[in-house]
Parts: structure tokens; sequence; C-alpha cells
């Protein structure tokens, strides 16, 4: 009898429909609330999306995985409360939690120290901590929405189960040692992180929508031609990043679309017709190495009143010298048609900040025109080398796409695309602490929606007492006045608009919640604190703002 690998997942979230993923073990049929799908298979796994509709609007509603006509979910004697879908169209204002970078690890000592005190720890998982929480509290206080903003795992700092399966199975004194290879690999980082009794119950109940950053695949991964150029000479790592790039499809992207976006999509069909769809993935993903001119991952939600615009910031990267850019133009058509309507609140959601601390930006600004030639030849090989050590690769590092998403967000902010909404929110990952920017623009630009950068990193990885030190010399005053000093010389314009940190910066395992209720917004961020020698962990705001 077919048992559950993995999941349910509680992906895409509609009024009146929802998609479930599973992966199971054997091939089998798999049913939710009356609907069903047959699995279809990748490299010996069998993962199904099952489509269920006909729900009530605003409603939740409890249900069961059955694999053959067998309850697999929930499990036997499981201490959480029934699993649920909770559809849009409700009363009562939206929650969405969101942030990014979890490595996984058990949750006891030494792993719940300090990274300063042990260097394989990260503290507590703030995503645990939140499903603790969730458990004390009535549906209707549970975030309807989780944006996982990118590094849902580590390629290149794998998890404990994961080291051991790949020492198991090949010598970790060759390349890549103790980082992942290929496929099969890949599967296990996923099941290690979404295994967890506590996790598995959290992606069950609330609907997850999720995007690519580097770690996924690989740290650096396409931060520059050059680094591309390098590690396409590395025996190893076609093969990495072909399966990395497969592994994303299947576990995190295409949960991510609506039923009617699955019925579209030829690749699924594909998948889902052949015996097994790992050649036709694989030739899709060397498609995606070879195009290196952008590529389309992105995608739509709308909660309510609300735009949800996921924008793909690193596999459709274009990053030929001199015409650097974050998006491809299909990509940035497909961002300015999707800004045009009217909605209460815009949200921009992507891996990569838009807006650093100020010294951070003007650094990353100088590092692009620098590793571009304009302090000469031998100038841009030292400043490339920077680039990688520093991990100047966000959108700073890319400036004309800053400039271009910045008049986007003006256009949209004055009415360019519709009514202007109450408010226009990026939400970002990546940079391993949080903080929220307000945005300023020029008077006479006729913005009239409140706009903001939130970051929150990350959920579980938080720095050491050096790496914070780092950053926190970017955000203050000298870091701001050498950065620009530095731009200014490397012949950098300023920036259209101007910005300053409202919140932060704050350096915990974090998550953020965002609530909103007709034309207004609260932010919340939320630390997590703990005993590391007891199972004691809860959840502490950090600060609580309107932003709407």
């Amino acid at each position: 009898m077919a048992k559950l690998t993995l999941g349910p997942l509680l992906r895409y979230v509609g009024e009146t429909e929802a998609v479930i993923w599973v992966e199971t073990d054997d091939p089998c049929e798999v049913e939710v609330l009356g609907h069903t799908a047959r699995t279809f298979c990748v490299r010996g796994h069998h993962y199904a999306l099952v489509i269920v509709d006909g729900l009530e609007p605003g409603s939740t509603r409890e249900y069961e995985v059955a694999l053959d006509g067998r309850r697999r979910w929930p499990e036997p004697d499981s201490e959480f409360p029934p699993s649920v879908i909770r559809t849009l169209g409700g009363e009562g204002p939206l929650r969405m939690c969101f942030g990014s970078c979890r490595v996984s690890l058990p949750h006891h000592p030494p792993y719940t120290l300090p990274k300063d005190e042990y260097p394989e720890a990260r503290e507590f998982d703030a995503l645990f901590s939140l499903t603790q929480e969730m458990r004390e509290e009535p549906p209707e206080r549970w975030p309807l929405v989780l944006m996982m903003l990118g590094d849902q795992v580590y390629a290149d700092e794998v998890s404990l189960g994961t080291l051991a399966f790949i020492k198991s199975r090949r010598d970790v004194r060759k390349p890549p040692g103790e980082e992942v290879a290929g496929f099969e690999e890949f599967t296990r980082l996923y099941q290690e992180s979404w295994s967890d009794p506590a996790i598995r119950w959290l992606f069950s109940t609330v609907s997850c929508s999720m995007v690519v950053d580097d770690h996924d695949i690989n740290d650096d991964w396409n931060i520059s031609a050059a680094w591309v150029a390098e590690m396409n000479e590395v025996e190893w790592w076609p093969e990495r990043e072909r399966s990395g790039i497969a592994a994303y499809w299947l576990y995190q992207f295409i949960g991510n679309l609506s039923p009617a976006l699955l019925r579209e999509s030829e690749l699924l069909t594909r998948v889902r017709e052949a015996d097994d769809g790992w050649e036709i993935l694989r030739a899709v993903a060397e498609d995606e190495r070879g195009l290196r001119g952008g590529a389309r991952w992105s995608y739509c939600r709308d909660l309510d009143r609300t735009r949800l615009l996921v924008v793909d910031s690193r596999c459709g990267r274009v990053l030929e010298e001199g015409r650097r850019s974050m998006l491809d133009e299909g990509e940035w058509d497909w961002l300015e048609r999707h800004l045009e309507g009217d909605y209460d609140h815009i949200l921009i959601a992507t891996s990569d900040p838009f807006l650093l601390a100020p010294g951070l930006h003007q650094m990353e600004r100088w590092g692009e025109a620098v590793c571009a030639g304009a302090w000469g030849e031998r100038a841009a090989e030292w400043a490339e080398k920077l680039r990688r050590e520093l991990d100047f690769d966000h959108w700073a590092a890319f400036g004309d796409s800053f400039e271009r998403l910045a008049g986007l967000i003006e256009g949209a902010a004055s009415g360019r695309f519709g009514p202007a909404p109450a408010s226009i929110t990026v939400l970002s990952g990546d940079v391993h602490h949080a903080y929220l920017a307000e945005v300023a623009f020029r008077r006479s630009s006729g913005v009239r929606s409140a706009v903001h950068q939130a970051v929150c990193s990350p959920f579980r990885n938080a720095l050491d007492d050096r790496e914070r030190k780092v950053i926190g010399l970017g955000n203050s005053r000298p870091g701001l006045r050498v950065g620009r000093a530095l731009a200014r010389s490397a012949g950098v314009a300023p920036e259209p608009i101007r910005w300053r940190l409202a919140e932060g910066p704050f350096y915990d395992n974090q998550v953020a919640t965002l609530t909103i209720e007709g034309r207004r917004a609260q932010l919340k961020l939320e630390r997590t604190v703990g005993d590391p020698e007891t199972d004691r962990r809860e959840l502490h705001t950090s600060f609580e703002r309107s932003i709407a």
C-alpha cells in the first residue's frame, strides 16, 4: 500500500478552489474531499497535485488525504489539530506570514545554541515557533498565506540526514564534497526540511507560496556572467544545476499555480503522461541553463483586494556586462501588465531586497560600476572577486533594473496603471536580518500610496556576532558616507528615490506577519525566544507598525 513520503502541502488557495501537493512512495490515486488525482513519476519518486473545487468562499474545511482509498493523513494519534483549507472571500483581516532562509536542524541542543557558541547551531526555528503558537489559537487567527522568499533548502549547507545519505553513496573527498550533487540528493534535502511533524502540519494548513533563491541551488548562483562561465567549466556543476532546477519545479514552483494555469501547463501534462518525467524535466532544466538571457518563473495571486506579484529575481537574470538586468524584457512586460487594475494593496515579493540599508546600497552600486570597467580592467577583476565574497547580487547591483522597478512602483503609486492603492510593499528576504524601509519620491511624482520595503530573514539561519558587525557597519552613517563617495567616484548617478530604515535592523531568527483589513495594513515582526536547554520556545514582538 502506498504511503505519504512528504506532504500534504496546501499550495494555491482561491475563493472556491485549492491545490494539495503530495509525494508518495508508490504509484497511487490520491483523494482529498472527494477529488482525486493519479501520481506521476520522476526518477522513481511519485507526486500528485489534487485540485479541490466547489468550496465555499470564506470557509474553513477540514480535510484528510487517502491513497488508493486508505486514509494516510492525518497520521494516527497526531498531536496537532485537523488540517484545514481556508478559502478567500471571508470577513475579517487577511494575514500573511513571510520570510526566508531556513536550514533544517534538530530542535534540541546543541543545534538551538547561538552560532558563536556552537558553529553548527542556528538557534530556534521561527516556523516551528509559529506552529506552536497557532496550536493555541482558533483557525480564524491563523495566517491564510505563508510566503517563503527563497532558500527553502541549502544545497551547499546540507542538513544532517542528507549529509549521512551523501556519505553513504559517494566519496565526499571528491568534489562537490559534502554539498548536493544530483537530483536524488535534492529530494533528500526537501524531505528532511519538510518532514518535521510541526512543519508538516503548518504546511498542510496554511497556503504556501514559494520562490527560489541562490542557496536552493548554490551560493552566488547567477551573480554574474563571469561566475556562470567559471562554474560551467566545473565537471560536477551542470548536473547539480539541472537537478536543482528540476527539483525546484517539482517541489516549489508548480504548486504556486492556480488550477486554471495547472490545466494549461504543457510541461505538467507531458510529465504526467510520461512513464518517468525525468528526461523531460532534465531537458527543460538544460534549456534554462542555456538561456542565460532571462526566463519567467514569476506568478500572480489575488488575495481578495490585494494583488501579490511574486517576481523571480534569480533564474531569469540577464548577466551580460553592459546590459545586466534582474529580468528579461518579457518578464518586465509581465510585471507592468500585472500592476494594472484596481487594488487596495499591491505586494511585490522578490527574494533579493529591492532596498538595502543606504550604505550597503551604495556599495553594491559602486561594485557593479567597477566590475563593468569604471576603474579599469585590473580593478574590474578585483571587484568581481569582491562581488562574490560580499554577495553584491541584489537589485542595487543591477542598477538599471533598480531604477526601472522604482519607476514602475512610482507609476503604480501615482495611479498610472489604475487607481492608486493604499499601499505598495516590496517583500524580501535573503540578507539574514530584518528591517522596514520607508520610501519617498519626488514631490512632483504624484505618488499617493504608502510605499515600503519589508525584509524578513532568516526563519532559521541566524548570523554570528562578527557577521552582524559587518552588516551594522553598512547600516552606519560612516558606512553611508564611504559608500556614497565610492559610488560617485565610479560614476554612479544619484538614485531617483530616497528611503530610510523605519525599523531595524534585527538579527534574530524571525517571521513577519502582514495583516490587511480594507485599506489598512499592519506589519509585525516576531523573533524566536527560548531556552536552549529546554523545549520552551515562543515568539516575541520586535516591532508592530501601521504601513497603510
